[in-house]
């Protein structure tokens, strides 16, 4: 590719601009590093190590289930765990029969699974046997395709002696039934089925490999379309663009493959851990720590601080919430975190002060990094170079990603450096579209220069440098440590409430990271109806996942509206942010 600005002045020398990508489906990073180390860790948890080999077999196994249930090329299969050892032979085993893996939130409630599954057209879902998830996933199914649910026992993953007394105890999660007809058990599908795979004809370019739901630019849900190119090229590009100084000084070097530990602490239906955590650790035949819950332990974060020491894990790409959580901690000093040599930050803006004390804390470096679910995820990063990376930004494009910042009204004028509007994107790892949406798809798209290029609905410039500044945020989401809640989809279950008849939804900061907030809710009541703050709080409990609750309600006389009627968030934000001081 052509020379750009950013090219000229920080671009790391060791750093290719642009890659040969291999014409091969995603599921081939496991298959070559099986073939290549089969002994080597690929997953740690509960103090187990789960080989390459292991996770092949198993990701065989499954996809021979898959077809067995008339699962074909292009049907959809959700997965709905945390990040458990079963997650990565469940994702490939659906890519390997051609399908497309659909990732749900572990917190979805009911009626936002159904959607998902819904909208998807999804036929079998994956689930953990638990308590919570089981009875919720056939709740969810019901007016659904699903008509296979597979039941993930954390047991079979445990040591032996551990699993055989948790059994005993009655410790280990456990639904409290199971429905015939549909319901069938990971641990007896891998027992019982060959590992075969079948012979599916992948084309990378075209076929999709992971549908994954974002509220996109309008808040509404929408599955962004992933094709096995697009994640396969962005996992390339980040092991591409990674390049840290020897610990005794010289050329920057590119990490060394199965001489890593990634850390699983981001969940792996988002895009951010799925791509840079769980896919990575494929490319780079190195194992990864599963973390299921990165805030469990009292205080919170202590396992997660215990798993690192334990494992002595070195690749970390958390958001700015959990480095400051971990670095916070009351008995951080405790844990010897020396082992943690990169960490990327994203999904919302990185403090210098935290990056700097995350540092001083292990020694690693912190480089900030920026992308979308519709961008695979990765689009912009900082140089992993403590001599050319700047705090403040997000970062250039990495190795074939194109950007230009387009006027904010029309999307098609590209205006000059320094200039403010909207980011604009073209690579390998931009997506196809959205599912079943091509109005939604036309919207978000530019030609531009003859190519497509990718409208990111946020607000910034670029600077002498090339590096790309986001000053502003088109969108009205709100920005929950690194999750994204939207306020119309709040708005709209708001209104299901029988006391409420107009409601809005803002993000307010924690304190003062402004780059990590909560939800805020505004209601106004029906006339004779009556409610309290706690009550609607309590009630959303059971309509949301955690993050998209509001933590605090105001009841209203009014609410500001334009003369179009249109609820104005902005007015209500910015009284907000004047009541705390933080305007």
């Amino acid at each position: 590719m052509e020379d750009q600005l950013w090219h000229k002045s920080r671009w790391p020398s060791t750093v290719k601009k642009t890659l040969d990508y291999p014409d091969e489906p995603l599921y081939a990073l496991l298959d070559k590093i099986a073939a290549k180390t089969p002994d080597a860790p690929s997953t740690l948890w509960s103090g187990v190590a789960r080989s390459f080999a292991q996770v092949k077999d198993e990701a065989d196994r499954i996809a021979n289930f898959l077809v067995s249930r008339g699962i074909k090329k292009g049907d959809r299969v959700a997965i709905f765990l945390p990040n458990l050892p079963a997650y990565p032979p469940i994702f490939f085993g659906i890519l390997k029969t051609g399908a497309i893996a659909v990732t749900c939130n572990p917190s979805y409630t009911e009626g936002e699974l159904n959607f998902q599954l819904k909208d998807a057209g999804v036929k079998a879902v994956f689930c953990m046997d638990d308590k919570r998830f089981t009875p919720l996933t056939y709740k969810a199914v019901k007016g659904t395709d699903v008509e296979t649910v597979v039941v993930t026992s954390v047991k079979s993953f445990l040591p032996k002696a551990k699993a055989v007394l948790g059994g005993l105890l009655g410790k280990i999660p456990k639904s409290p039934s199971y429905e015939e007809g549909i319901t069938f058990f990971y641990d007896n599908i891998v027992q019982e089925f060959p590992p075969e795979a079948p012979d599916v004809k992948i084309d990378a370019k075209k076929d999709l490999a992971l549908i994954l739901y974002t509220g996109g630019t309008t808040g509404t849900p929408k599955g962004a379309m992933l094709t096995h190119r697009n994640l396969y090229s962005n996992v390339m590009q980040i092991d591409e663009w990674i390049q840290l100084e020897p610990p005794g000084g010289g050329t920057p070097e590119k990490l060394k493959r199965g001489e890593d530990i990634y850390v699983g602490a981001l969940p792996w239906y988002h895009s951010y851990g799925l791509t840079l955590t769980m896919v990575a650790s494929y490319l780079m035949g190195s194992a990864v720590i599963c973390i299921p819950d990165p805030r469990a332990g009292s205080p919170p974060l202590t396992e997660l601080l215990e798993d690192v020491q334990k494992y002595k894990g070195t690749v970390m790409h958390c958001v700015p919430a959990l480095y400051a959580g971990m670095v916070n901690h009351p008995n951080v000093a405790k844990y010897d975190l020396s082992s943690i040599k990169a960490c990327g930050s994203g999904a919302a803006p990185l403090p210098p002060e935290l990056a700097k004390n995350f540092e001083a804390a292990t020694g690693a470096i912190v480089f900030e990094g920026y992308g979308l679910t519709e961008t695979s995820p990765m689009t912009h990063a900082n140089p992993s170079l403590t001599n050319l990376r700047k705090f403040g930004a997000i970062g250039v494009p990495i190795p074939d990603t194109m950007s230009v910042i387009v006027d904010m009204e029309t999307g098609n004028k590209v205006l000059a450096h320094g200039e403010t509007g909207e980011i604009a994107v073209n690579g390998p790892q931009v997506f196809s579209g959205y599912w079943n949406k091509p109005k939604e798809t036309a919207e978000v798209f530019r030609k531009i220069g003859g190519k497509d290029y990718f409208l990111t609905g946020d607000i910034g410039h670029i600077d002498d440098d090339g590096f790309f500044v986001i000053s502003d945020r088109k969108k009205d989401m709100v920005n929950v440590g690194g999750l994204k809640a939207y306020p119309r989809e709040i708005e709209d279950t708001l209104y299901e409430h029988p006391a409420i008849a107009m409601a809005a939804a803002i993000g307010v900061p924690k304190g003062d990271d402004t780059g990590n907030e909560f939800v805020k809710a505004f209601v106004v009541l029906k006339p004779g109806m009556t409610a309290t703050p706690d009550e609607i709080i309590a009630w959303a409990k059971e309509k949301l996942a955690a993050y998209k609750r509001p933590k605090e309600v105001d009841i209203v006389d009014q609410l500001p509206v334009s003369t179009a009627g249109k609820v104005l968030r902005r007015e209500l934000r910015a009284k907000e942010l004047e009541k705390r001081g933080l305007s």
